[in-house]
């Protein structure tokens, strides 16, 4: 990695950090979801970079993927497990975090001390070269000293220029098929998840979190409208996700043109993931890059 990228995922990691921690205030009983995410999403345009993806507010039992419609008048509850996950990007490289609070209550303190735990001690042993089994062992084994799950089919992984998912993954659990070695310069997303359900999830109901799907059916759509419309999206969003909510701005029947370009398998539209119990999750996030004998925390 040279020089300048480094510096701008440090910028990027900067950036998304302040907007996390700005967003974990703004979480309280009575406050608009949409609010929320409008706000931190806004704050990292105003410090300097640009959305990786649609900031995620996930409560209770959805582990990840919801973010609020443009619509949406929800409100946080006393006693709510928010999962807040921010992305910002400078030039394309992506700094990727989340956290877990509980609303004005305790229950769920040990879980939430569960996964930041088994993110510190992940990040302890993360290196260059290290078999990352031995990374989803170190989080299995620090969450069931709580008494918790890890979620088995959730991972970390990497983060590339313009992609939030480059291949390679970071299991939560010992996976003795896992032979990946990460090497000097990678960029990492570590996200343990904790649960007192299933350690499982399922996919729920649409998240409102969107992709331009790179794919060969698009020299196939006859429709010239729709093919007019997902260039456009392409045009906007890029390789990155995008929200349901950021679409108002481009179109006035934004839902229907949503609903018919996911239909073509234009656009992929990412499900709620959900403890397949209903129990609570929490999670907590980082982004590293990988050196010879450690990782950097950037976020």
């Amino acid at each position: 990695m040279d020089d300048a990228v480094y510096e701008k995922y440090k910028l990027a990691g900067s950036i998304t950090k302040q907007a996390r921690d700005y967003g974990l205030k703004l979480i309280k009983p009575g406050v608009k979801l949409l609010d929320v995410a409008n706000s931190v999403e806004s704050k990292i345009i105003e410090l300097g970079a640009e959305i990786a993806f649609p900031v995620n507010l996930s409560i209770n039992e959805i582990a990840a993927h919801f973010s609020p419609r443009h619509d949406e008048t929800r409100t946080f509850k006393k006693g709510d497990v928010v999962k807040l996950d921010v992305g910002g990007h400078v030039d394309g490289f992506i700094a990727d975090t989340a956290v877990t609070v509980e609303i004005d209550s305790n229950q769920y303190k040990d879980m939430i001390k569960s996964s930041s735990d088994a993110l510190d001690s992940a990040i302890d042993i993360m290196k260059a070269g290290i078999n990352l089994s031995e990374i989803g062992s170190t989080v299995e084994k620090t969450i069931i000293s709580y008494g918790f799950k890890p979620i088995n089919n959730l991972t970390g992984h990497n983060l590339e220029r313009y992609s939030l998912h480059s291949g390679l993954s970071v299991p939560n659990v010992s996976d003795m098929f896992c032979k990946t070695k990460p090497k000097v310069g990678d960029v990492i997303a570590i996200e343990p998840f904790s649960t007192d359900g299933a350690g499982h999830v399922i996919s729920g109901e649409g998240s409102n979190i969107y992709l331009c799907s790179e794919s060969i059916r698009t020299k196939f759509v006859r429709d010239n409208k729709s093919k007019i419309m997902y260039n456009k999206m392409k045009k906007n969003f890029k390789t990155l996700p995008f929200a349901q909510r950021w679409t108002q701005n481009l179109f006035s029947n934004s839902d229907s043109i949503l609903r018919k370009l996911s239909f073509l398998r234009l656009l992929k539209h990412y499900p709620q993931l959900i403890d397949q119990k209903k129990g609570i999750v929490t999670q907590k996030e980082h982004t590293v890059i990988i050196k010879e004998d450690g990782c950097e925390v950037i976020t």
